[in-house]
């Protein structure tokens, strides 16, 4: 692939920058109205939904134009759509899989942020271990009663509408009996309770199904095709904006060493102790690292290959270096990395994302252990990449777990 830009992509990135420039906006978005009106912007401006089919409010753009717009987004550090889940893993599952009745009700409303979307996969035993899902789907003719509990639902104190994963078939092996649905939140079958993390804020939800009904019609796919269909949406999860992360990463950097610069010790600036010079400039090469890997799947997407089973490289590999990363900055940041809010301005992280960065060290620092859970666990992604993309066998991956 050739990592220049040509000059069509050189001039969208000058009107992208432009209009983000003039757009963005200069203070917090705190209520769901600001944040839904910031993501109508980005709509009506062509930066939502630039790479789904013209025919169902998308732009039709290609992968190049997609990660453009993302990193002069993550450049600008602009708040970051509020129907995000809904735009990078339901719509696309449901453009791959979902019928033309189901595309016209759904998608042109998750782009416009009128419904919003959460995913029911976890459950308190199933998690990792997602084929182990309990949460039932019984069928009553024309519909289906829900019965269980997911747990970790990014954005379901908010949603509209959620992707669920349910056992149809409790008969069939644990991979097979498994369908799709899409499920109203708003029934009164359905109790969701936010879940209060580490970080103080709370992010995520438990979600109980009573008796919740899940029409015929929101069926997406065959019965038992829904192990299928959530590796097309996990995919998507683990591949998705990979250059802009590293943007946003890049960013941060910028500020580690600001602070490094600023900090001394022995009246000396910390960036010249040796060691600390030695740990940023690691640091900074896997980041290359990381960029380049990102540029690897752009390359395959402007070539029209899916994410798949790769995907779980890039999922692995940016997880576990976030969590290095802000582990170094806490180390080097000491009593300061601690701070939640306010501080000397050089030790403060201005860094705004979807993995949780919120203008503090120490909320980088907790939520980063999140990534190597969140969209498959690193035991999860390893086993993957063993599997689909290495081609061990599992008994040979078992052989080499013992020895």
């Amino acid at each position: 692939m050739d990592l220049n830009y040509s000059p069509d992509d050189l001039a969208f990135r000058d009107r992208t920058r432009r209009w983000l420039e003039a757009n963005v906006p200069r203070r917090e978005l705190k209520t769901l109205d600001e944040r839904r009106e910031w993501h109508r912007k980005l709509y009506d401006a062509g930066l939502i939904g630039m790479g789904w089919p013209r025919e169902y409010g998308g732009q039709g753009a290609a992968p190049m134009a997609q990660a453009i717009a993302a990193d002069e987004m993550a450049r600008i550090n602009a708040p970051s759509p509020i129907n995000s889940l809904g735009i990078s893993i339901v719509g696309p599952t449901i453009i791959v899989h979902g019928t033309e009745a189901q595309k016209q009700r759904y998608l042109k409303k998750i782009l416009l942020a009128e419904e919003l979307w959460c995913q029911l996969y976890s459950e308190p035993n199933a998690g990792s271990d997602l084929a182990s899902l309990r949460t039932s789907a019984e069928d009553r003719g024309d519909h289906f009663i829900v019965n269980g509990q997911k747990i970790w639902t990014s954005g379901g104190a908010i949603a509209d509408w959620g992707l669920l994963l349910a056992r149809t078939d409790p008969k069939a092996p644990k991979h097979k009996g498994i369908s799709c649905f899409l499920l109203d939140m708003r029934q009164p079958g359905v109790e969701v309770r936010p879940l209060k993390q580490i970080t103080g804020s709370a992010e995520f939800s438990e979600v109980f199904m009573t008796s919740a009904r899940a029409e015929k019609a929101d069926a997406i796919g065959r019965l038992g095709q829904g192990w299928e269909i959530a590796q097309t949406t996990l995919s998507y999860e683990r591949g998705g904006n990979s250059l802009a992360r590293v943007t946003r990463y890049a960013g941060a950097f910028t500020q580690l060493l600001r602070a490094a610069r600023a900090l001394k010790r022995g009246g000396r600036p910390l960036l010249e102790d040796p060691l600390v010079r030695s740990r940023i400039g690691r640091i900074y090469a896997e980041l290359e690292v990381q960029r380049y890997a990102a540029l690897r799947i752009l390359s395959a997407l402007q070539k029209g290959e899916s994410p798949g089973a790769a995907s779980s490289i890039t999922k692995l590999s940016y997880s576990e270096f976030e969590k290095r990363y802000f582990e170094l900055a806490e180390e080097i940041l000491g009593p300061f990395g601690q701070v939640t809010a306010g501080g000397p301005e050089e030790m403060n992280l201005d860094v705004d994302s979807s993995s949780g960065v919120r203008g503090s060290w120490a909320y980088a620092f907790l939520w980063s252990r999140a990534g190597t859970i969140y969209s498959g666990s690193s035991e999860i992604q390893k086993n993957v990449i063993g599997e689909r993309v290495l081609g061990l066998p599992k008994e040979a991956r078992a052989d080499r777990a013992r020895a």
